[in-house]
């Protein structure tokens, strides 16, 4: 995928498909609210790995490439040995941080009803099947 330019091939003229998809994916909210949350301006890749333990670092690393793409962190190496590489927030994301907050309050309050309807609907399957 051209990640360069933002089309959707059914809906070309809708790109906000494409923005929504990239940080909605599996780990890129959790990444951008990870750095927000800690206590650092800025984060090391071990520490965020650490932070969000289930993530392997394949998948940490493409979801930082995306976020830096797209311009909701940025990427300092300083010239050390080894390497040392931090992630921050750019003012973009944290633009987001109140959306992101809002919708995991959401979650927190409809969490149980959700829970409870997975349950009403698992029961309904296991008795049709």
């Amino acid at each position: 995928m051209n990640r360069t330019i933002i089309e959707d091939s059914q809906h070309p003229e809708c790109p906000i498909r494409n923005i929504l998809a990239r940080i909605s994916d599996k780990w890129s909210l959790l990444v951008i609210y990870t750095l927000d949350r800690s206590d650092k301006q800025a984060i090391r890749f071990k520490e965020l790995q650490r932070e969000i333990p289930d993530i392997s670092q394949k998948m940490l690393t493409v979801t930082l490439r995306a976020l830096e793409e797209d311009g909701y962190i940025t990427r300092t190496v300083y010239p050390e040995v080894p390497p040392r590489v931090e992630y921050a927030l750019t003012a973009r994301a944290h633009s987001l941080i109140p959306h992101i907050n809002a919708l995991i309050e959401w979650a927190v309050e409809n969490k149980d009803a959700i829970i409870g309807d997975r349950k009403k609907a698992a029961k309904r399957t296991a008795l049709t099947a």
